[in-house]
């Protein structure tokens, strides 16, 4: 079973659709039709272990603070990974664990991830 396609995100109000841009065995990937924004869904599957990645990277077009008169791409990326053992735990106890840091992350506006994003930790 695959992502719906075209994914939809939105960032700061903004919604962009990604359409599905790559399939492969374990990996697809998805793109805003700018290039701008891309999500990438993927599977390591390991002898003992099996990593699970989602990742978010937007790009956008800014003033260079060294030369003001000129423009340059910088890109930004989110990663969330799962790396669970191949047996020990049930999908029920995985999703638990991802809400419980989701909660932790994001309870009150998101303050420990502006924590995070501050420096701190």
């Amino acid at each position: 079973m695959s992502f719906s396609d075209p994914l939809s995100v939105t960032i700061s109000g903004a919604t962009s659709s990604l359409p599905r841009i790559s399939v492969g065995d374990d990996k697809s990937e998805y793109q805003s039709g700018d290039g701008l924004i891309r999500v990438e869904a993927s599977h390591q599957y390991k002898v003992e272990r099996t990593r699970r990645m989602f990742r978010l990277d937007t790009s956008k077009i800014t003033a260079d603070p060294f030369r003001p008169s000129e423009n340059r791409e910088v890109s930004l990326s989110w990663y969330v990974v799962c790396d669970q053992p191949k047996v020990g735990y049930t999908a029920a106890e995985m999703l638990a664990a991802w809400v419980g840091l989701n909660t932790l992350l994001t309870a009150s506006t998101h303050a420990n991830i502006t924590k995070l994003l501050g420096g701190e930790s």
